[in-house]
Formats: C-alpha cells, structure tokens, sequence
C-alpha cells in the first residue's frame, strides 16, 4: 500500500485530531516529501519528510526483529544527532516508548534506572546490564528490510525521562499521555506551527526532548547542535534561518557575555522566540537578553519534566515583574505553602504547590509522588507570589541552607556571584566542619579569563561571607553543570569533605 492510501485508510471511527506519532511523521512525508525536517548545524546528515519516514519504517524492523514490542521501553543513549531522531521515530513506529538518557551518565546510575524500569532495547552507549539488548551509536539496519509502510500503533506512554536528579535519586518520569497528538495544536502559544527550531540543549533531557518532538510533529524543522557554543549561536542562527531556540539561563549567560559588537551585528531578523526555563534566570542576564532581542521574542516558562503544572511570562511582563517566572497557564493552580502546610500570602516564600487540571500527567518509577488525593503536587523549589498572581522561583527546597536562624538560598548567591566578568558559572554549597558548624563554599568556573584568581576568590569570598561563615573557594576552568545545566551540589560538597580529611591525614602522617 502506498504511504498516502495507508495514511487514508484510517477508521472512521477514529476521531481525526488525535493521532498516532507514527501516522503524523508519514503525514508530513505525505504532504510535502521534500521537505528538510532534521540537519545539524552545519547541514550535514540533512533528512526530508519521506528520508525521516522511511528510515524510521527500516531501523523500526530491525528494532522489532531484536524483541521490541508493543510498549515497550527502548533507551536511547545519544548526543544530538540525527541518529537519535530516527531512532525515536522507530520506537514510536513500533508502539513502544523511547527512554531518553544522557550517553555519559555514570555507569552505577545507569544500573540503578535499568533495574527500575527495564528496557527492552539500548541504543547508544552501552548499557550497564550486559544482559539488555544493545545497538551501537552509527548503527546502520540492512538495506534488504523494507522501509514500507507499517502498520499503525501508538504507545500508551509517548516517552519516558530518565533523571538521577540533582539529589542523586535514579527515577524514571513515564507520561501518562499516550503516543498521540494533535497535528493542528501549536506546540506552545508563542511558537508558531511552522518553524525552524534550533536545538543546542541535549535530546536526552526531558524539556529538550519534548519541545523538539513535539515540533516535528506539527511543520517544524529542526537544526541539531551537538553541544552550545555562544560564539557560533549568532552564526547558526543567521544561516539557518533559525525561528526559535530553547536555551537554559547558563546558556543565556554565556552568550549576553559575548563582546557588545559581535551581538550588535549579529543577524537575528528570523528569531520569533527565545524560551528559557530549567533553572532561575540571573535579572541581569534576562535583561541583556532582553535588551538585545526585544521583550516581545523573549519567553519563560517553569515546569518540570512531570508536567504537574506550567507557569509562563514574556518579556513586557517580565519587565513589570523582574525575577518572575509568570501566572499559571493550561488550566494550573498555584499555591505558596508553610512547612506546616498552611498557605501563606503574596510576598511570603514557601513551597512551591500547583494543581493542573485533567489528572496526573505523569507516574514514577522507583520515586515516591508528593501528588494529594486532590490533585495538588509539587517539585520540591520554593517561591513566592506577587499581589498580581506574578511566580518567583527562588531555589529548590533540599538545596537551602541554614546559617544560624537565617535561611540562605545557594541560587542566589550563585546569581551574585556570576555577576562577576570572570565567571562564567558558579555553584555553591554547604559544608560542615569537624564541629559540626556550617560553612558556604563555591566553585567558580572562569573558562580561559587571565584573571587574577585571588582577585575572584576574594570577590566570592565577600558575596558567601555577606549571608554566612564562608568556606573554600574553588576556581576551575570547566563547565560545572551538565549539558541540561543541571548540577548536583551534593558531590561538590563530599568532594570538598573527602579532600580536607585527606589533607588532616596527611598533616597527621608528616
């Protein structure tokens, strides 16, 4: 059967809207098989409508005849490439559920997800059970499988997010939605149905994942960067003509930082939206941002990968209400609480509680669910809202520290303390001494700046010693974080624990 009368050949009973993943890749193929729908950044490996469907329909055949079935999980362990999106195409082809996961994550973390909801298939790096399935990253299915139409399926969990978590906790986020959308709803109000989306985040991590998928489902097409470089942004952008990109705030911070005239010049007519979210966003940086873009282009939302609740603000609310991550959107009620779960008023930081309507949008495995029987949830950050319904993420609740009866905010003190032109992120921290005592330490990333370090040290220093008794300050040249932006304090802090234990026992050996 041709691609278009198998298209065609739906059940009348099926209703139109909602359609299978699989069906609505064919459906682009269908209506405009030429048409460029996935490259990378410099446009190699670049693949049409029909390229995408037909490579799918192959890889899914060979991915069936190593045991995938119908809801099944296959982990895809890649770097952005389009190796990675053919890849999803097949799983969603077969009715199973792609598992995306960071291709360099610790081996011991990885046992830890694979005992929890084990897949059927890796694909990418190998995975820590010997005894799973594994295709290699550049794996290629014989050319003697067919690449014809298969028949429709759709998984009853569209995709499943893998995260250690900044608490080191493996988890496993499954959808609740199935592998089913509607071609006609826009991915977000702001991004229009046909775009040129630039994906410089990684695929593996869920908000990524989401927004890129998510477009290829409707007319977007999309430009993968394996890794974010803000000298080449500007580039990329111009020559690809790219419509909107999703960056995270170390992202942002990396390119507002680039020199005054090389953003000046830089040709960014095409842009309709920026959209930033994963973590709070420095003021400073968000109006470089918005300076350069203009409010109108310029976007935040705060969600998370459990999709328990979304908030939004553009740039001209932002400006009214800087710091803001915006009033609740999609049908969420937001709900600032007490330690004694009482709800405080506007003005007053508590934890962060929202109610989406329309049920649970999500299901752990191997994590316990803070979901009421009423339906209100929270992701563990902390906040407060304004007189006129405005959010202000503060920082994640586990992460705080307290100095005495004063609470401090490691965020914060982060976003004071990369305000410095040297330092390129910073992640602080608390440590404990042999007294028990509590001390703030940071580690500050200054990349290839000719710095004078004890310069930078005593400026972070000065921004610890102003809300707590400081500890240590690390300079290095490297990112801290991950691709996502994510960072995990907890291991700065044992870190830096194990070395001063080392350097008492080797005292106590000279």
């Amino acid at each position: 059967m041709a691609p278009a009368a198998a298209y065609a050949s739906r059940s009348a009973a099926e209703p139109v809207a909602r359609q299978s993943i699989s069906r609505l890749i064919t459906a682009r193929a269908v209506a405009d098989p030429d048409h460029p729908v996935v490259s990378g950044v410099d446009g190699r490996c670049a693949l049409t409508a029909t390229d995408l469907d037909r490579a799918g329909n192959r890889l899914a055949r060979d991915y069936r005849e190593r045991g995938v079935g119908e809801n099944d999980l296959v982990t895809i362990a890649l770097p952005n490439c389009v190796e990675f999106v053919i890849a999803c195409t097949a799983v969603w082809k077969l009715g199973a559920t792609p598992q995306p996961m960071d291709p360099d994550m610790a081996r011991s973390e990885r046992r830890a997800i694979e005992e929890l909801d084990r897949p059927a298939l890796a694909v990418g790096a190998r995975p820590g059970d010997p005894t799973i399935g594994w295709v290699p990253a550049g794996h290629r299915p014989d050319r003697s499988i067919s690449d014809g139409v298969l028949p429709d399926a759709s998984a009853s969990c569209w995709k499943a997010s893998t995260s250690s978590g900044s608490t080191g906790r493996a988890k496993v986020i499954r959808s609740t939605a199935a592998a089913r959308f509607d071609p006609a709803a826009d991915v977000a109000p702001f991004l229009p149905s046909r775009a040129v989306q630039l994906v410089c985040g990684p695929l593996w991590h869920s908000a990524t994942f989401t927004y890129a998928f998510r477009g290829l489902m409707t007319d977007h097409r999309l430009v993968l960067a394996d890794e974010f470089d803000e000298h080449a942004f500007v580039d990329i952008v111009g020559r690809s003509g790219i419509t909107w990109a999703l960056l995270s705030p170390s992202m942002i911070h990396r390119l507002i930082r680039l020199p005054t005239a090389d953003l000046a010049a830089a040709d960014t007519s095409t842009i309709r939206s920026v959209l930033h979210m994963g973590a709070p966003c420095p003021e400073g940086d968000k109006r470089a941002l918005i300076d350069w873009l203009g409010p109108e282009r310029v976007h935040e939302v705060y969600a998370g990968s459990e999709s328990n609740g979304l908030t939004m603000i553009d740039g001209p609310d932002w400006l009214d209400h800087p710091g803001s991550v915006g009033r609740p959107i999609g049908g969420t009620e937001v709900s600032i609480r007490a330690d004694d779960g009482s709800v405080v008023g506007p003005g007053t930081t508590g934890q962060i509680w929202m109610r989406r309507a329309g049920g649970a949008r999500y299901a752990y495995v191997g994590h316990r669910s803070q979901r009421t029987p009423d339906g209100w949830d929270t992701l563990g950050d902390m906040g407060f809202v304004d007189d006129d319904g405005f959010l202000t993420v503060v920082d994640r609740r586990s992460d705080t520290i307290r100095c005495g009866e004063r609470v401090v905010y490691p965020a914060r003190l982060e976003q004071a303390i990369v305000a410095h032109p040297a330092v390129r992120d910073a992640v602080v921290y608390a440590v404990r001494d042999d007294s028990g005592a509590q001390t703030v330490s940071a580690v500050l990333d200054i990349a290839d700046s000719d710095v004078d370090t004890e310069e930078v040290e005593h400026f972070a220093l000065g921004q610890l010693g102003a809300v707590c008794r400081p500890g240590r300050v690390h300079v290095a040249r490297r990112p801290l974080r991950n691709a996502a932006g994510k960072v995990r304090r907890s291991a700065f802090a044992t870190a830096e624990t194990n070395d001063a234990k080392q350097d008492r026992n080797t005292s106590a050996i000279a």
